[in-house]
């Protein structure tokens, strides 16, 4: 390592302690033993570290203002969490700033420099379906800056995150349409950088194995852009062929109203023929025809937890407080139209 190149974490690694513990050193933080203190600045000393500019811009006084980094605001889900952060930031005296990355990795990054810049106390994020690497997430985390990830939980160590439990309510939704009398049920996948994706494809591959249907690869359709044009093309293919699928699950639930649209336009009727499974209950999926069945996730719940950690990490600037975890919660069926075909 070269002089002057040396940053917190460095520090951390070389005596074998968390970077937020050589944070606090630096600063002379209560709670850190005297001990633990002279050592850190000791090897800061002996390898000539300075903090660089990021840190010292994050060295400021109290803005009382969070910001939020999500993929879309006009996305349902991420319109209820953003109600559960404003309820929780408001109530503790905190504004609350908010830009969408239209999911693109390089407005992301742009959004965590305005951020940085304007000096917000802390952030939710939400990271878009483009964003492959997390250095810029990265160099937050190193100067123990705050910061909360929620449904999309990045490939970073030591991150506090809030999501659901996108296994589980897969399953739930693919052994719901078994139950059905649905026997070759395609899958519309999510994008395949994200976990959450990886999580419901896994989902849906466990209920086909307990029910003893063989899983095909060739019906684990990846839908990047998870627009209903997308999903219609799609579908339209499978279901124009000799050997059709009777049902599908999408990672979303815009991507199963495009797979209706595919099979009533062909004629097929809907749930007798074709039946379809959403994820995250957008309001529209209970207006259409047949209403869409449909994975309910708590995104008002989400945005509340999220927003208590992050001012936890704010507020009390304890070494518990910036501690890697994460919270997870359930999901629900929601039982509609568009797969009941039993009463």
């Amino acid at each position: 390592m070269k002089l002057g190149q040396a940053t917190i974490k460095d520090i951390a690694k070389a005596l074998n302690i968390s970077s937020s513990t050589v944070s606090r050193a630096l600063k002379d933080y209560p709670g850190i033993s005297k001990e633990t203190k002279e050592k850190v600045k000791e090897l800061a000393k002996e390898l000539n570290y300075r903090p660089n500019a990021v840190a010292l811009s994050l060295r400021k006084s109290k803005s009382s203002t969070i910001g939020v980094i999500i993929p879309e605001v006009v996305h349902f889900f991420f319109s209820t969490v953003i109600s559960g952060i404003e309820e929780v930031a408001y109530a503790n005296g905190y504004n609350v700033i908010l830009l969408q990355t239209n999911e693109s990795l390089e407005r992301e990054k742009a959004a965590v420099e305005t951020m940085i810049t304007n000096q917000i106390d802390g952030l939710l994020v939400s990271y878009s379906k483009e964003t492959n690497s997390f250095e810029h997430f990265q160099k937050l985390m190193d100067y123990n800056y705050p910061i909360v990830f929620f449904d999309r939980i990045p490939d970073l160590q030591n991150t506090i995150n809030v999501t659901v439990d996108d296994f589980s309510g897969a399953y739930s939704a693919v052994k719901h349409l078994i139950d059905q009398g649905y026997s070759k049920i395609v899958h519309l996948a999510g994008p395949k950088n994200l976990k959450i994706s990886k999580d419901r494809q896994d989902g849906y591959l466990k209920a086909l194995k307990e029910a003893n249907i063989p899983a095909r690869e060739d019906w684990i359709i990846p839908c990047p852009l998870g627009t209903s044009e997308e999903s219609e093309t799609f579908s339209l293919q499978l279901l124009k062929g000799k050997d059709r699928p009777d049902a599908v699950f999408a990672s979303n639930d815009i991507a199963a109203a495009g797979a209706i649209k595919a099979a009533k336009s062909l004629g097929l009727s809907v749930p007798e023929d074709f039946g379809a499974v959403g994820f995250s209950n957008w309001q529209f999926s209970s207006m259409i025809d047949p209403p869409l069945s449909t994975v309910s996730q708590p995104g008002f719940k989400i945005g509340e937890i999220a927003a208590g950690l992050l001012l936890d990490m704010i507020d009390k600037e304890s070494e518990e407080a910036f501690q890697g975890k994460t919270e997870v919660l359930e999901t629900q069926v929601i039982v509609r139209g568009s797969s009941l075909r039993k009463s």
